[in-house]
C-alpha cells in the first residue's frame, strides 16, 4: 500500500517530466543498463522515453520541449570528450529540465558541477545528478560475482534516481572550487591518454593471429577510429580508450596493455550496442 500512494502522489504531482528524451553513451554497458532500468521506471509510472546514442545524435535535432536525459561513463575523473562537447553543442534553450546519471568504478571527479554551469548558461535547468558505482573496466577487473552484485546494486539505485527525478526530489549541486579543479585535473588526465595513444604507449592494435574478421569492433567504435587493413583491423589515432572494442571482441583479440592480466568485462551483448 505504501508503495502504491508512493506511486500514485508521483503521477498527482510530477508531470514536469511527461517526456523524456535521454541521449547516452555506454562503453561496456554498464550506462547502457542504467539507461534501460531508469526507462522502464519512467515508462510504469506514465512517462514517455526516448533512448538515443550520443555518438549517433546531433544537437540541432534535439526536441526542447522535452526534458533531457544524459547518460555516460567516468573516464579519468571526467568523461570522453566527444560526450563533452556533444553537451556543450546543445542549442540554447529557455527553462528545458536536464538530469544526468554517470557511472564508475569508484572514483568521481569533476563532472556534475561543470556540466551543471554549461547547462545553466545555455538555459537549462538542471533538475539532478547521479553517479552510479557499476564494475570496473580497466586495470583490475573484477571476478563475475562481484561484478554481479555491482550491477544489481547500480540498477537499485537508477530506479530510486528516476523516481527522485519524478518526485522532485532530486538535485544537481552547481560547481564548487573543488569541482572546478576537479575539472582541470580531469581535463588533464584526458589529455595526457590523448598523448600517449598518440605515441603508441598504450595503442590498442589487433592480433591478426586471433582475429576472425567478424567486424564488431568496427562497428562498436564511437568515433570511427577502427577500419579495415589487408582483411583485418586497424586502429588509428583517434581513440578515446571506452574499451568497447577490446571487451566485446569475440576472439579476445584486442588487448588492453594496462589491464592486469589482460582481463575484459563487459555488461552486456555487443548486439545491444551495435550501430
Amino acid at each position: 500500500m505504501e508503495q502504491y500512494n508512493k506511486l500514485n502522489n508521483i503521477k498527482d504531482d510530477t508531470m514536469s517530466l511527461k517526456t523524456v528524451n535521454f541521449y547516452y553513451f555506454s562503453g561496456t554497458g554498464n550506462t547502457f543498463l542504467v539507461a534501460k532500468k531508469m526507462e522502464a521506471t519512467f515508462s510504469r509510472n506514465g512517462v514517455k522515453v526516448n533512448l538515443y546514442r550520443i555518438e549517433d545524435s546531433k544537437p540541432d535535432d534535439i526536441n526542447l520541449e522535452h526534458a533531457i536525459g544524459l547518460g555516460f561513463p567516468i573516464a579519468e575523473f571526467s568523461t570522453y570528450d566527444f560526450v563533452w562537447n556533444f553537451v556543450k553543442s546543445l542549442p540554447e534553450a529557455k527553462g528545458t529540465n536536464v538530469f544526468m546519471v554517470a557511472t564508475f568504478g569508484g572514483i568521481s571527479g569533476g563532472v556534475v558541477g561543470s556540466m551543471s554551469e554549461i547547462l545553466k548558461n545555455k538555459g537549462y535547468t538542471p533538475i539532478g545528478a547521479e553517479e552510479i558505482v557499476m564494475p570496473p573496466n580497466i586495470f583490475y577487473v573484477q571476478d563475475e560475482k562481484t561484478c554481479s552484485v555491482k550491477i544489481e546494486k547500480g540498477i537499485k539505485k537508477a530506479e530510486e534516481y528516476a523516481m527522485d527525478l519524478m518526485s522532485g526530489k532530486s538535485r544537481w549541486d552547481s560547481a564548487s572550487v573543488f569541482s572546478d579543479m576537479a575539472y582541470y585535473i580531469s581535463t588533464a588526465c584526458l589529455k595526457l591518454t590523448e598523448m600517449s595513444i598518440n605515441q603508441k604507449l598504450i595503442h590498442l592494435k589487433t592480433d591478426i593471429e586471433k582475429c576472425t574478421k567478424c567486424g564488431i569492433c568496427i562497428k562498436l567504435c564511437p568515433v570511427g577510429n577502427i577500419c579495415v587493413k589487408n582483411e583485418y583491423p586497424e586502429h588509428g589515432f583517434e581513440c578515446r580508450y571506452c574499451l568497447r572494442c577490446t571487451s566485446f571482441c569475440p576472439a579476445k583479440a584486442i588487448s588492453c596493455p594496462i589491464n592486469y592480466k589482460g582481463k575484459t568485462y563487459r555488461a552486456v551483448k555487443a548486439r545491444e550496442l551495435v550501430k
